[in-house]
């Protein structure tokens, strides 16, 4: 491998980490000065503490990252129908903490979620096809946002 080829891997794998670590910053700052809702709301028992949040995102985000670059790598071209569903669960994940943290919309945001579930399990099965390591990396997103979705219909009911 000569130079230009790694420099362009080395970029193309930057910009595979930066665009949902992005998203999930912007969403941050949209939300942050909302965030003080979660400790004011009635959670159930599981709830994680506040603080858990921002240190499984970036995680996950990252392993989105990490996946979309083998995705983005193992093709000769780009594949469009699995970036095109990864696209629109990201864009689903950015929605729903404005939907929770700013509307408070608890039953919408937990119907959102079961949503972005469908979206992820579809990106995942797509990857699955084009790289099965990227799949794999994305199983601790879906099982997080499992728990989320049972956290958020929780709070709903508890909240109601």
């Amino acid at each position: 491998m000569n130079n230009k080829d790694l420099i362009k891997k080395i970029f193309i794998f930057l910009a595979c980490l930066a665009i949902p670590l992005g998203v999930g910053f912007l969403s941050y700052i949209i939300i942050k000065d909302n965030l003080g809702i979660y400790d004011d709301i009635i959670t159930p028992i599981f709830a994680p503490p506040s603080i858990t949040f921002s240190i499984v995102w970036p995680i996950l985000y990252t392993l989105m990252g990490i996946s979309t670059y083998l995705i983005v790598m193992k093709q000769k071209k780009i594949e469009t129908s699995s970036i095109c569903v990864y696209a629109v669960q990201l864009f689903f994940n950015f929605v729903w903490p404005i939907i929770f943290f700013i509307s408070e919309l608890f039953l919408l945001s937990s119907v959102w979620l079961l949503a972005l579930l469908f979206f992820i399990i579809w990106m995942m099965v797509n990857f699955y096809i084009v790289s099965k390591p990227a799949a794999y990396l994305q199983i601790p997103y879906l099982l997080w946002t499992i728990f989320a979705c049972v956290l958020n219909f929780s709070i709903f009911f508890l909240n109601m």
